[in-house]
C-alpha cells in the first residue's frame, strides 16, 4: 500500500447555514498531482485553508506524513513541511522580491525578524532565498519592491516563497491566474518537474493545465466530492460534465 503524504478525512465547515465544505475525504500521494477542481463557490478555497491551518474545521482529521495535526495551527503546519501559495497574494509590496522570500526562511527557522540592512549579508538566508528564486525566473527581479511585479510575477514569487521553505507538500491555490498562455505553459511545465520533489495538491481552473499535470482529479460542488479518478475517469464521468465542464449527457 501507498504510504500518504497527506490525508483529509470527513472535513466539514459551515459558516451559518452554508455548508462550505460537507464530508469532504482526499488524499496526496508521493510524486503526485492531485487536482480540486470545481465551479466558483463549490468550496475550494476553503477547503484549502482547511488543509493549511488558517481556518478550522468544524470536523474532521487531517493527518501528514504519518502525523495527525488536526489541532495544530498554520505556523507550525508550515515548519512541518506543509507549504501554500494563496489564490489572493499574500506578498509584503513594499519589501524588495529578496527580502519577501528571506522572510519566509526566518519564519521557517524561528529566528527573530531582523529589517536592518545587516541581515542582507546573511548567507543563510540570501543564498536560499536567490535559489528559489532563479527556479521560478525571477533572480534578475530579486531588488524590485513586489509592488513592481506583474501580476503573474507575484504568483512566481508566491511559488519562490513556498520552495524556500522547504516544503514536502505542496498546496497550490489557483497558482496560473492572471497569467497569458505563455507564462501558463511555463508554469505548467514547472509544476510538472516539481512533483518529483513533493507531491502537489492543485486548485485550478485552468482545465488545460489540469489535464495536462494531474495524476488524480477530485471534482468539488456545494462542498462536496461527487468524483475522484484519474483525467480520463473525471473527462467521461457525467456527473462531472453536467455540473462543472458545461457539457451534455
Amino acid at each position: 500500500m501507498v504510504e500518504l503524504v497527506l490525508e483529509i478525512r470527513e472535513m466539514c465547515k459551515s459558516f451559518g447555514a452554508l455548508k462550505a465544505t460537507d464530508g469532504v475525504s482526499l488524499d496526496l500521494r508521493p510524486s503526485e498531482i492531485h487536482a480540486l477542481i470545481g465551479p466558483n463557490g463549490a468550496g475550494k478555497s476553503t477547503l484549502m485553508h482547511q488543509i493549511s491551518g488558517s481556518i478550522r474545521q468544524d470536523s474532521g482529521t487531517i493527518r501528514f506524513l504519518g502525523e495527525d495535526i488536526t489541532a495544530l495551527g498554520m505556523p507550525e503546519r508550515v515548519r512541518l513541511g506543509l507549504g501554500r501559495s494563496f489564490q489572493i497574494s499574500s506578498l509584503v509590496p513594499e519589501f524588495s522580491v529578496l527580502r519577501n522570500v528571506m522572510l519566509a526562511i526566518q519564519a521557517r527557522q524561528g529566528s527573530s525578524f531582523r529589517f536592518f540592512r545587516p541581515v542582507l549579508n546573511d548567507k543563510s538566508l540570501t543564498e536560499p532565498a536567490m535559489s528559489a528564486l532563479e527556479r521560478v525566473g525571477l533572480a534578475k527581479r530579486a531588488n524590485f519592491l513586489a509592488a513592481e511585479l506583474s501580476h503573474g510575477e507575484r504568483r512566481q514569487l508566491e511559488i519562490a516563497i513556498v520552495l524556500a521553505l522547504g516544503s514536502k507538500a505542496f498546496l497550490f491555490d489557483e497558482p496560473m491566474a492572471g497569467m497569458g498562455p505563455e507564462g501558463s505553459k511555463a508554469l505548467t511545465a514547472f509544476l510538472d518537474g516539481l512533483r518529483n520533489e513533493a507531491p502537489i495538491l492543485l486548485v485550478e481552473h485552468d482545465m488545460d493545465a489540469v489535464f495536462a499535470l494531474a495524476d488524480r482529479i477530485s471534482v468539488l460542488v456545494y462542498g462536496r466530492i461527487i468524483a475522484s479518478g484519474k483525467v480520463a475517469d473525471i473527462r467521461n464521468d457525467a456527473e462531472v460534465r453536467r455540473a462543472y465542464l458545461g457539457e451534455p449527457v
